[in-house]
């Protein structure tokens, strides 16, 4: 029996709003493969696999901006500095803006550069193209967004972005029924839903900024707002976590175009089965930002006891949570599968691979965590080389060999790949805790110019 701490309050203050407009997020994409899946023709759903896919490796690449704000922040609050870390919010949106604008003017050669790679078959190149064309105008709203969040987590105030996800998504759901279903727009429908909604997210997101500070100019000095070797330096210290992000999107792309080569019934069974799998990662990655926060927070302040206390608890949590999450894919899957798709082909590849949606939130769950522990504490260096470790050493040589089992062989690949992040990660965290490495004070931040009145 879990006996229940204040600790444990605080934990869940900040995880549950976190969890709630997390699996809002995958909960979009299921009703978007839902609607998409009971139409009469897959491509729809084969499109939107991989039209998503490249969104998703083009934004994610620069949710950055969300980890390292996050980061900064709670550091900047664990040392009593609240000026610092209104200004760690301005400049991410300086940074957002002018990467916006950057992917804005590149996006026809990475459209290009992703299908080629990704080489779908022909009958999906063309919808694909559309749907990511179309969901690229929002780049200046999600990569902003990703910015406000990061502040907000950062405070340990996970209630207001929960209210700006649940907002985004209730309307998109409500645009996909009547773009898709009403006007019969398909995958294009799904698209143009998803731009207006994102848009809507961060004109929430910033009236929730402006309730907590008032104007942010009355906070942050424009010299040091302007300073352009600060965003130098911060792309440099973030460039940690953009290879590990994009090493993370390169593995899932992956996974989709293998899916892509053995026939348009498994690429949409995957594709499914992926929804359902991030359904639970963005469950998880509720007590991960608990941990974001609260153990930024505790090493800012050099509180060595408090930060492995909450390490502690907030891992207590996660794993209860998974395994409440593995019974309940194995008691519920089937008649989820059947909510999700009338397709008799994608039913029977979805009852085949069932398996996998039990076992990885078992196996995946301790590497959110220790991704939390490490955001916060801007150990960013470390979640690079275990990514990268885990996807050259592990999932590609995998996959390699086990390619005759065909599907169940990606998914076994796809697997040890999580299970390897896990492990080298906790060999990290046990690492820097011999060397109490976490307790610092300032060194992540201490090359940053100061800033006036810090």
């Amino acid at each position: 029996m879990v006996s229940i701490t204040p600790l444990d309050h605080k934990i869940w203050r900040v995880a549950w709003p976190a969890i709630l407009s997390n699996i809002s997020i995958p909960l979009l994409g299921l009703v978007d493969a839902g609607i998409l899946g009971h139409l009469d023709d897959t491509r729809y759903l084969g499109a939107v696999a991989i039209g998503s896919a490249l969104l998703s490796f083009l934004y994610w690449g620069f949710s950055f901006l969300r980890m390292g704000t996050t980061g900064r922040v709670a550091r900047a609050l664990g040392e009593g500095n609240e000026g610092r870390a209104n200004l760690e919010l301005c400049r991410a949106g300086v940074m957002a803006l002018a990467l916006a604008m950057l992917v804005w003017l590149l996006h026809p050669f990475w459209l290009r550069t992703g299908l080629t790679l990704m080489s779908p078959d022909a009958s999906l190149s063309g919808l694909a193209a559309s749907y990511a064309q179309i969901r690229i105008a929002s780049a200046p709203a999600v990569l902003l967004t990703y910015a406000i969040i990061g502040w907000f987590i950062g405070h340990g105030d996970t209630r207001w972005p929960m209210w700006v996800l649940i907002a985004t998504n209730v309307v998109n759901i409500a645009l996909d029924v009547l773009f898709v279903v009403g006007l019969g727009l398909a995958s294009d429908g799904a698209a143009l839903a998803t731009v207006l909604a994102e848009y809507l997210g961060l004109g929430l997101a910033l009236v929730g900024v402006l309730r907590r500070t008032g104007p942010l100019h009355r906070h942050v000095n424009r010299q040091d707002l302007l300073n352009i070797r600060v965003y130098v330096t911060l792309l440099r210290s973030n460039g940690h976590l953009f290879v590990r992000t994009i090493t993370l999107l390169a593995a899932f792309a992956f996974f989709t175009a293998m899916g892509e080569r053995l026939g348009p019934a498994t690429l949409a069974a995957n594709a499914l089965l992926m929804q359902l799998l991030l359904l639970t990662a963005y469950a998880l990655d509720g007590f991960a930002y608990a941990v974001e926060s609260m153990a930024g927070n505790r090493a800012g302040a050099g509180d060595e006891a408090g930060f492995y206390q909450v390490v502690r608890r907030c891992g207590l949590w996660c794993a209860v949570a998974a395994g409440l999450l593995s019974i309940a894919f194995l008691t519920l899957q089937l008649p989820l599968f059947r909510l999700l798709t009338s397709l008799p082909e994608v039913l029977a590849v979805l009852d085949q691979h069932r398996f996998w949606l039990v076992l990885l939130p078992l196996v995946a769950g301790p590497t959110y965590l220790l991704d939390g522990v490490f955001i916060g504490t801007g150990e960013t260096r470390d979640m690079m080389r275990t990514m990268l470790a885990s996807a050259l050493l592990v999932y590609l040589p995998v996959w390699y060999f086990a390619q005759p089992w065909g599907n169940n062989g990606l998914w076994l690949a796809f697997t040890l790949f999580n299970l390897a992040r896990g492990v080298t990660l906790y060999a990290r965290y046990r690492s820097l805790s011999r060397r109490a490495a976490w307790f610092r004070p300032g060194w992540k931040f201490s090359h940053l110019p100061p800033a006036c009145g810090w």
